[in-house]
């Protein structure tokens, strides 16, 4: 019975971060989240310098009630992703507005990348644990060695770098 209960509570947290069952990230052991691709958006942004994309943040629901609330830290079960594009010119709209302007998602740029909020299981890295999927294949462990490096220094934002658009 014990370990029915213990089989039991473990399918629910699963469920809960919304964990798929895929190949595990390496460092941090996080696999690719079901779904995440239907998320909602919590803002968009242009980076430029080394990483120059275009890119969408979306959140789980977890993040979404937390970045709403404006709740810092943020609480476990909160599952991040960004998704990034190279962008390109798009002659079609710009013909139609009459002059360059209009820019569009080009290729995928740096696989979609998440970070999950576990205060325990990733308490040596600020309590987020970091992936990145490249076409459905977690990055190399010398990718992920980068995450939390880069997030560290942003301790006033609980290590996320992107603000709720409301």
């Amino acid at each position: 019975m014990r370990r029915s209960m213990f089989a039991l509570v473990a399918v629910i947290a699963l469920s809960a971060f919304g964990q798929d069952t895929g190949p595990a990230a390496p460092i941090y052991g996080i696999t690719l989240p079901r779904g995440y691709r239907d998320w909602r958006l919590v803002s968009v942004a242009h980076e430029e310098g080394g990483l120059n994309d275009i890119r969408a943040v979306l959140g789980n629901d977890i993040a979404i009630t937390a970045y709403r609330n404006g709740k810092l830290p943020f609480p476990d079960g909160t599952i991040i992703a960004r998704l990034a594009w190279s962008y390109v010119a798009s002659e079609e709209n710009d013909k139609i507005f009459g002059r360059a302007q209009s820019f569009v998602a080009g290729a995928p740029k740096n696989g979609v990348q998440f970070m999950v909020k576990d205060s325990k299981k990733y308490a040596a890295t600020g309590g987020w644990g970091f992936a990145q999927f490249n076409d459905g294949k977690p990055a190399t462990d010398s990718v992920h060695r980068t995450c939390y490096p880069c997030h560290a220094p942003n301790t006033t934002h609980d290590l996320v770098f992107t603000h709720y658009a409301p």
